[in-house]
C-alpha cells in the first residue's frame, strides 16, 4: 500500500461464532446477538489461515479492522504492512499473528477436550498447539470448570471411562470463581461447565480433539488422538489477576489493572486490551478521542506501546495481553 499509515490502535469487527453449547449472554458486549441464539464465542482478534474441522469449520477466520484508515483491511493485512512495528519482537505462528483473543458463553457444558501436546505435534504435521487461559467473567451459581486428570487415574482407566460414559467423574472440577484465571497448556485436558462466561486468551490455534461430549450426538470424538495427548495429572491453580499477580506462559502474559485504574504501556510489545466492564478513551488522547466499550478489544502495535493506555471511566475493568 503507498502512503500506508503509521501504526495506530486498531479495534476489529467480531466474528460470532454459533456453538450447540452457546447462549445470547454475549449480547451484553455490544455483540449483535438475537435473545435464545446459540453463539457460543465471539472472536476478537484472529489472524488463522485456516482451522481445523471440529473447530471453526476448516476455513480462515481473519479479523477485518473496524477503524481508521485501515478499516475494512484484515488483521493479516495490517501483519504485512507493519511487521514487526506492529509485532515488536513476537514472531509469526502459521504465518499469521501469534494471538488469538475471544469471549466464551456456555449456557451448556462444552465437550470435554484436549488440544495436541508437543510429543503429538511433533509428529503430525496438521496439529498446532494451543495453549489457551480463561479469565472468569461471569458465573451462575454453582457452575464449575473442568481441567486435568484427578490423581492415580491412569491412561487404561479413562480410556474405560470413556467406553461407559463416567469420564467426568476422572476430571478435576474448580468452582467457576469471577475473576479467577486459569492457564491450560497443550496437553490438559478440560471443560468449559454450563453457566460461565470467559474472556480467552490463547496461541492461534483451532486443533480440538474431543473426549467426551455429554451425551450429544452428531459431532465426532477423537479418543485415539486424545488419550495420545493428555497429560495426566491436575492442571495448575488458579492465578489471582485481581490480586495483582500476571498469569505467564511461554506465548503470553496476562494482567489485570483494579478497576477504574489507568492503563500505562511501558515496554514496547505489541498488546491486547479486553475491555470486560465500563468504557474509557485509549491514550494518548488525540483531535479525535477513540472510546472503547464493554466487548471491545484495543490491539496497541509495538512501535506505539511506550506510553500508550487506556483511561477508564471509575468502574471500568480491563485485560491486558501482551506478546
Amino acid at each position: 500500500m503507498t502512503n500506508s499509515p503509521a501504526p495506530y490502535p486498531l479495534l476489529f469487527q467480531p466474528v460470532l461464532m454459533p456453538k450447540v453449547w452457546g447462549g445470547d449472554r454475549l449480547s451484553r458486549f455490544g455483540k449483535n446477538i438475537a435473545p435464545g441464539a446459540t453463539i457460543g464465542e465471539s472472536w476478537e482478534v484472529a489472524d488463522l489461515a485456516a482451522t481445523s474441522a471440529s473447530g471453526a469449520g476448516g476455513g480462515s477466520v481473519r479479523s477485518v479492522i473496524a477503524n481508521g484508515e485501515l478499516a475494512g483491511r484484515t488483521l493479516h493485512d495490517a501483519v504485512e504492512l507493519w511487521g514487526s512495528r506492529l509485532l515488536g519482537d513476537a514472531k509469526l505462528i502459521e504465518g499469521g499473528f501469534p494471538l488469538l483473543v475471544k469471549f466464551l458463553d456456555a449456557r451448556e457444558n462444552l465437550s470435554v477436550q484436549v488440544h495436541p501436546s508437543p510429543a503429538f505435534a511433533a509428529v503430525h504435521p496438521g496439529a498446532k498447539l494451543k495453549t489457551e487461559c480463561w479469565y472468569i467473567m461471569d458465573a451462575e451459581p454453582g457452575s464449575v470448570i473442568y481441567k486435568g486428570v484427578k490423581p492415580g487415574v491412569t491412561r487404561e482407566a479413562f480410556a474405560r471411562h470413556i467406553e461407559d460414559g463416567t469420564v467426568v467423574n476422572d476430571l478435576v472440577s474448580v468452582p467457576a470463581v469471577v475473576g479467577e484465571c486459569h492457564n491450560l497448556p497443550s496437553g490438559t485436558v478440560h471443560a468449559l461447565g454450563a453457566g460461565v462466561l470467559v474472556a480467552e486468551v490463547q496461541t492461534p490455534s483451532d486443533t480440538t480433539f474431543r473426549v467426551y461430549d455429554w451425551g450429544r450426538t452428531g459431532r465426532e470424538l477423537h479418543v485415539r488422538a486424545s488419550l495420545e495427548c493428555i497429560d495426566f495429572g491436575p492442571a495448575a491453580p488458579p492465578v489471582q489477576l485481581a490480586k495483582g499477580d500476571t498469569l505467564r506462559t511461554e506465548f503470553f502474559e496476562v494482567s489485570q489493572p483494579a478497576t477504574g485504574a489507568q492503563v500505562w504501556l511501558k515496554d514496547a510489545r505489541c498488546t491486547a486490551i479486553m475491555v470486560l466492564q465500563g468504557w474509557g478513551h485509549v491514550l494518548p488522547m488525540t483531535s479525535k478521542p477513540m472510546t472503547a466499550e464493554a466487548g471491545d478489544t484495543i490491539l496497541i502495535p509495538a512501535a506505539m506501546a511506550a506510553g500508550a493506555g487506556f483511561a477508564p471511566e471509575a468502574r471500568a475493568k480491563v485485560l491486558v495481553a501482551k506478546i
